[in-house]
C-alpha cells in the first residue's frame, strides 16, 4: 500500500529527528530511563541551551515523553522502537564498513 504525501511527510519529519548526532546522543543516554534536562548536560558535551533545544525537537517528533516533577521536566524514549530503528542502521553500517568491530547503539 502506498503512502499519500502526507502520510510521506510524516515520515520524512520522523527521520529529520534522528539527523543530528546530539539528538543521538541524547536517546542513547535517555535508553537507560528517564532524566533531567541537567542530568542529560551532565553527561553530554554541549551546553544546556541545545539539550533543550534537541529535546523539543524530539518531543515535537513524537520520540520523547516529558512530565514536570517539581521545578525540573523529565523525559524519557516514548516509543523503544527508536532503538530498533538505530540497531537497524548500525547494522547497516556494520556491513559496509565489513569491521570486526561492531557499531553499538
Amino acid at each position: 500500500m502506498k503512502l499519500d504525501i502526507a502520510q510521506l511527510e510524516r515520515v520524512a519529519n520522523l527521520f529529520r529527528a534522528f539527523a543530528e548526532s546530539t539528538r543521538l546522543s541524547i536517546l542513547q543516554e535517555l535508553k537507560s530511563g528517564e532524566l533531567s534536562v541537567s542530568e542529560i548536560v551532565e553527561r553530554l558535551t554541549t551546553s544546556q541551551a541545545n539539550i533543550s533545544k534537541q529535546l523539543k525537537l524530539l518531543h515535537d517528533a513524537g520520540i520523547v515523553n516529558r512530565r514536570k516533577h517539581g521545578t525540573q521536566v523529565r523525559y524519557q524514549i516514548a516509543d523503544p522502537m527508536v532503538f530498533d530503528l538505530c540497531s537497524l542502521v548500525c547494522d547497516k553500517l556494520n556491513r559496509d564498513a565489513q569491521k570486526p568491530a561492531k557499531l553499538k547503539f
